[in-house]
């Protein structure tokens, strides 16, 4: 493995001779709109490129999920996966043109997660045009419904449903460079309602405004005293509501997320939340409910594992210093099911919920040459003694 560690550097000028491929993938798959539970269209292509680049074996799970499989040079190890979720935040009815320069590729959705899908895509021929072998089979997962409403079923059920252990994974996300995620906090993510009924016969002393509620909804959950061990927060993520500047709004919607690296405070969290929500609507006598978008439990992998401290060194060969935060993501899933894994990102970025999302090119190489040298640490053992 150090000896790969040393060539590492000299892999991404050769993953930068085969650009014109990697770069019609992510501009092919981007190009293809790929909203949350509509993500068909995007995992026909994903499937297409992969057999048209010889891997040797094409198929779905139960879900629909797209897979591609490169056999390994033994049958008793087993599969390394590589996964990148292909849905995006943007609708179909958003133009999903992209513009290609000299440095940069932009267009919606691109950073999240777009470009982790091109490159996974491109893996199959990398790995030919490298030479590149594996004693585990390598299985390149494209997830449907993950971000939002989708709650990550994808992943879920993909691993779920895998018949056999899998030795360790790796998560792709587009951005940033130098990401080395390797816990997971525990986290809920739901929406409150307010309805104000307009029937006739149903009097109010004062005629209630669904904005002005949820906005006494979120006093309450201001004054809520969260801990600093085990670290809580939550944030107000959305709101919307009202149907112009001069009339009373009848319907609004209040989006949060709790997030604690404890998942038994979330849930309390959610519960004090809950609380709050009920009394505010029973003393207003309005319909004010709440209900759950997404969650996950806390998971980690501890910091001295064989496979962060090899992915971090993977890091450091090709000059890219390590930043670790929790992330909410697919990697998750993997930690909960006791699956060694991380997550990666390729390039750097700007505008990441925009229209106009920009990736730089230069770095996607050295973020390219991570991947495999994660990829390699996996396939050479890191993971198989824990």
């Amino acid at each position: 493995m150090n000896s790969f560690l040393e060539n590492l550097p000299a892999l991404v000028d050769e993953i930068t001779a085969i650009q014109d491929i990697i770069i019609t993938n992510i501009v092919l798959i981007g190009q293809t709109p790929a909203p949350t539970f509509k993500e068909k269209r995007r995992g026909i292509i994903f499937m297409d490129r992969m057999a048209e680049f010889g891997v040797d074996e094409v198929t779905t799970d139960g879900y629909h999920n797209p897979i591609g499989i490169i056999r390994g040079t033994s049958s008793e190890k087993p599969p390394i996966f590589v996964v990148a979720h292909l849905d995006t935040f943007f609708d179909k009815d958003i133009v999903h043109n992209y513009t290609v320069k000299e440095n940069t590729i932009t267009g919606p959705g691109i950073l999240d997660n777009s470009l982790g899908v091109g490159v996974l895509v491109s893996l199959p021929i990398i790995f030919e045009r490298l030479g590149l072998t594996f004693e585990s089979d390598i299985v390149l997962a494209g997830t449907i419904q993950s971000i939002g409403k989708g709650n990550l079923r994808g992943i879920r059920h993909l691993l779920k449903t895998w018949a056999t252990p899998i030795r360790g994974a790796v998560c792709v996300e587009g951005v940033e460079l130098g990401r080395l995620n390797y816990f997971s906090d525990g986290m809920i993510r739901g929406e409150i309602s307010c309805s104000i009924s307009q029937e006739k016969g149903i009097i109010h002393k004062y005629t209630p405004n669904a904005i002005l509620i949820l906005n006494e909804v979120i006093n309450g959950i201001m004054r809520l005293s969260l801990p600093q061990r085990p670290r809580s927060r939550v944030v107000i993520g959305k709101i919307s509501g009202g149907a112009n500047h001069g009339r009373i709004a009848f319907d609004a919607t209040l989006g949060f997320e709790i997030r604690s690296d404890s998942h038994k405070m979330v849930k309390t969290i959610y519960n004090d939340i809950k609380d709050i929500v009920d009394g505010i609507g029973h003393e207003n006598e309005v319909g004010l409910s709440m209900k759950t978008i997404s969650n996950l439990k806390a998971a980690r992998l501890k910091f001295n594992h064989p496979l962060v401290k090899s992915a971090a060194a993977v890091l450091q060969s090709l000059g890219v210093k390590p930043v670790s935060k929790s992330t909410e993501s697919a990697l998750s899933i993997f930690l909960s099911r006791k699956i060694p894994a991380v997550t990666l990102g390729i390039t750097n970025g700007e505008n990441y919920y925009s229209n106009k999302a920009t990736m730089a090119i230069e770095p996607m190489f050295t973020g390219i040459a991570q991947v495999i040298g994660v990829i390699k640490a996996i396939d050479s053992g890191v993971c198989d003694e824990q």
